[in-house]
């Protein structure tokens, strides 16, 4: 049986396409190249359902929610926030899995910070 090998891209509407791909490149770090590709380090991914009127995904409007594994949460964190990204205070420790934290994009999407455990 066939299968997926990983994730192959995310895909957001946006009202400034430019103005939001600079946001991911040069605020939350990713090393895109002239075509938006972006190769990642290998590890971890997960894919999960969550009930329909689930918090975690920040705005009800929001159907999906990105989630990106970081080295270290506090730095990275702080690095947003010295960007002036807005950054939940809260962060969560779950054991054997990790700490999260959150950050919102300009557009009101919220991303997921990860570090694994």
């Amino acid at each position: 049986m066939e299968h997926v090998l990983g994730i192959g891209g995310y895909f957001v509407r946006s009202s400034d396409p430019e103005s939001t791909t600079a946001w991911y490149r040069d605020v939350l770090g990713l090393d895109l190249d002239e075509n938006g590709q972006w190769t990642q380090e290998a590890g971890p991914a997960v894919f999960a359902a969550f009930p329909a009127d689930t918090d975690d995904l920040g705005s009800p409007t929001q159907q999906a929610m990105l989630n990106v594994r970081v080295r270290d949460l506090d730095a990275m964190l702080a690095q947003l926030r010295d960007a002036g990204a807005d950054v939940a205070a809260e962060t969560q420790q779950m054991d054997g899995v990790g700490r999260f934290g959150w950050v919102t994009d300009p557009e009101g999407r919220r991303i997921e910070l990860w570090q694994p455990a």
